[in-house]
């Protein structure tokens, strides 16, 4: 083969463009006898021939592998215990967290007994005519309120063109 030819293979070669034949015209180029230029590439490809040829000599070779590394593997003895502590820690704030949401749902569920205020009856009954009127009263200003607000959604209905038999129905659906 001639330089150009090679020099278009290896180009193909780098962007992974070459078919199974086109690499094995170049393996077979690169095992013999190369310009200087090209020393370094067929080094390389002498280094895949030598590593394909090779073959895994133990039977077992992935149990092998797995206790080597195991072998030089740092243990890492503040990473376990952090581990460790993060563990023990999580559980706390759960158990803390859990405790705090339960308390306060057993307040809302179960409130403090209300005690008396008054020991004499008749002023407590006094006092309770008193919150009475004042409810009261203020119920029947609420009253007046909404009835003026009910004049203007009745106008706004008006402008819009709704009837006002519609937006009975939909009021005595809601």
């Amino acid at each position: 083969m001639d330089s150009k030819q090679i020099e278009q293979l290896l180009e193909k070669y780098w962007n992974c463009e070459t078919s199974l034949e086109e690499e094995q015209q170049l393996r077979a180029h690169f095992r013999g006898e190369v310009p200087e230029s090209l020393s370094e590439i067929a080094d390389l490809f002498r280094y895949f021939d030598v590593q394909q040829k090779q073959q895994v000599e133990h039977s077992d070779f992935d149990a092998l592998v797995k206790s080597q590394i195991k072998q030089h593997r740092p243990e890492g003895k503040i990473i376990k215990m952090f581990y460790n502590y993060g563990r023990i820690a999580a559980g706390l704030v759960v158990v803390v967290a859990a405790t705090y949401f339960v308390r306060q749902e057993m307040r809302k569920a179960y409130p403090p007994e209300i005690t008396d205020t008054y020991s004499d009856p008749r002023l407590a009954l006094e006092e309770t005519k008193k919150a009475l009127l004042m409810i009261s009263k203020s119920f029947n200003k609420a009253q007046k309120e909404v009835g003026k607000i009910k004049v203007f959604n009745e106008a706004e209905e008006r402008i819009q063109g709704k009837s006002l038999d519609e937006t009975k129905e939909q009021a005595t659906k809601i």
